[in-house]
């Protein structure tokens, strides 16, 4: 059932505007109200100047109207509206209205924020590791960011499907096998490995091996590439060894994902190799309806869209001139198949920038196909690169991939530096676990409040710091307000629509108020920044409420005005926190 929310009441001044707008001059009707926050009054409407041309008024002309339409508004909802400037319109709403918000929102289990994408069946692909190799830092934004997004969307009510498009194909993995066979006395499987040592690692470690006996020994080269055939051609006793690896491999990604709090499960996991079965009919379709040809032997679509350096249309592969198939071809028939048998009206692929040509042109296939139609929306969440200390791509101090398992434990290890400096008695139990949910969650929101499309510098002391805005700042703030309230014990009292707001407590409620609005646009734009932008002005905005006014020692009904003020932040932080994939510690 759809859940309409509460409406924020930058949403019932604005119509209430658009409506004085339509009775002042009907032929406006529909006019954008241009109604904002402002730091002059609880609102500001910008309608009089972005109108006043087109009605042939000074901007302070019309805006006098306006304030005159808006009189009848006294004492309901609005309390005053003054006119400021060549044409601004200041609006204060009145306390009791600002109180029946936050008690309304504290009633609600989803703390009014409305179901805005109820039903809207929607896949997102994230994480994507290959098998027998380590996750990296390059996987680190694609987990993050699509885990947030599917959160988020989830939240809103969509009906999301969570793909992770595996790396589990290729003739890469006839030189592993046989590498594995002709090398028993290999260790890999995660039985026979030191508890610190994941079979992933391991087979990355003998990958490498294999590469580069592949590349010095022409004899093992030509026994690989029998075993690619054999792979591809089903040999039974193939086929269960690289099932072996592809299991041992998914079990190493799982306690990452476990650790990181990502919600990928193997149900999610649907690899490359799914699709094989399906290549041929993507392909006979795109053939048939004259949208891939011939070109010098192999099959390609020619873009109608695209065009290189030479001016000439840029191709899409789909099938190459030895009769193999590559990313192309596995992507569109995964598209294909997401629309036609997941029936997705949402498609959104987390993957790099530097991917943008390949989905522009998937994309544009899936439409000249058919299959990509106007009621369905396919995107390309793309996102840039984690960047080290010195600007460039994040690497180790020797040059290579930095491997996830490893910074996650630096990150781990100096979060808990920092909160033992903060608590020298806390138990070792209770700071380990702390730790680990400030490290991760300081890791995950300093990629999430980047800008998606921006790079940053992975910089952990900057990170895991107390102040400023980081995930660390938000735990520590959650943290403090559940001291209060426990302190508080009888937190749960009414709220008294009579009391007079101050400052402090009226920019809190307001910001409080904006809660759906900020969910809301991270749906719409798909960028998780926004999100974490607000919860970071929430928590700033609750400091300097709770320095200017006393909660605990306030009088009757004053202090469960406040107390109330005090759950709707706790409650709003945390869930804000959990759309992110972040803890909320009730101590730290």
């Amino acid at each position: 059932m759809y859940n309409p929310g509460v409406l924020p009441l930058l949403g019932q001044v604005a119509a209430i505007v658009a409506e004085a707008i339509s009775r002042t001059r009907p032929d406006m009707t529909g006019a954008d109200p241009v109604v904002r926050r402002s730091v002059h009054a609880d609102f500001q409407s910008n309608a009089a100047l972005a109108l006043a041309k087109r009605l042939h008024l000074k901007p302070a002309e019309f805006a006098e109207q306006l304030v005159e339409a808006l009189a009848t508004e006294a004492d309901h909802l609005i309390a005053s509206v003054e006119l400021s400037g060549p044409g601004f319109l200041n609006i204060t709403v009145p306390d009791r209205v600002v109180w029946a918000q936050v008690a309304t929102r504290l009633a609600d289990d989803r703390l009014g924020v409305a179901a805005s994408e109820l039903g809207r069946r929607t896949v997102v692909d994230y994480s994507a590791p290959n098998i027998a190799k380590d996750m990296h830092v390059g996987h680190l934004r694609t987990t993050i960011i699509g885990d947030s997004l599917a959160r988020v969307l989830g939240f809103l009510g969509a009906d999301v499907i969570r793909q992770n498009h595996l790396g589990d194909w290729g003739t890469q993995f006839g030189m592993l096998i046989q590498y594995l066979d002709e090398h028993p006395e290999a260790h890999w499987r995660h039985t026979d490995l030191a508890v610190d040592t994941s079979a992933v690692s391991a087979l990355d470690r003998l990958y490498k091996a294999a590469r580069a006996a592949f590349d010095t020994d022409s004899d093992f080269a030509d026994r690989s590439r029998t075993r690619v055939v054999a792979l591809q051609s089903g040999d039974p006793a193939t086929l269960a060894r690289w099932r072996e690896i592809v299991t041992e491999s998914e079990q190493a990604f799982g306690d990452i994902y476990r650790r990181l709090d990502v919600l990928l499960t193997p149900d999610d996991y649907v690899g490359e190799s799914f699709y094989n079965p399906l290549l041929a009919e993507t392909i006979a379709e795109l053939v048939d309806k004259g949208i891939a040809v011939d070109s010098e032997g192999a099959l390609v679509v020619f873009s109608e869209e695209v065009t290189g350096p030479d001016d000439q249309p840029v191709p899409l592969m789909v099938r190459k001139r030895d009769g193999g198939f590559g990313y192309d071809s596995t992507d569109l028939a995964t598209i294909r198949y997401r629309i036609k048998t997941l029936c997705a009206d949402r498609l959104l692929y987390v993957t790099d920038s530097r991917q943008a040509l390949h989905f522009r042109l998937v994309f544009e296939t899936a439409r000249r196909a058919g299959w990509l139609t106007d009621v369905i929306d396919a995107e390309h969440v793309s996102y840039g690169t984690v960047l080290g200390p010195d600007g460039r791509p994040f690497k180790t101090r020797a040059g290579g991939t930095v491997r996830l398992t490893e910074l996650l434990d630096e990150a781990v290890a100096t979060a808990r530096a920092v909160v033992a400096e903060k608590n020298p008695d806390m138990p070792c139990a209770d700071l380990d676990s702390i730790a680990e949910q400030s490290g991760i969650g300081a890791v995950k929101y300093a990629d999430l409040s980047t800008s998606r499309v921006k790079d940053y510098a992975f910089d952990l002391d900057r990170m895991v710091a107390v102040h400023g805005n980081t995930g660390v700042y938000l735990q520590y703030a959650h943290a403090r307000i559940r001291s209060i309230l426990r302190k508080a014990e009888d937190h749960n009292a009414f709220i008294d629509p009579t009391i007079a707001l101050r400052p402090a407590e009226r920019a809190l409620a307001l910001e409080l108020d904006n809660y759906g609005a900020a969910i809301a646009e991270v749906g719409a734009t798909l960028e998780p920044h926004r999100l974490c932008g607000y919860l970071y002005d929430l928590a700033r905005d609750f400091t300097t409420f709770y320095d200017n006014c006393p909660v605990l020692t306030a009088d009757e009904p004053t202090r469960g005005n406040r107390l109330a003020l005090c759950r709707l932040t706790a409650g709003t932080l945390e869930h804000g926190l959990g759309l992110l994939g972040i803890a909320a510690p009730e101590r730290m």
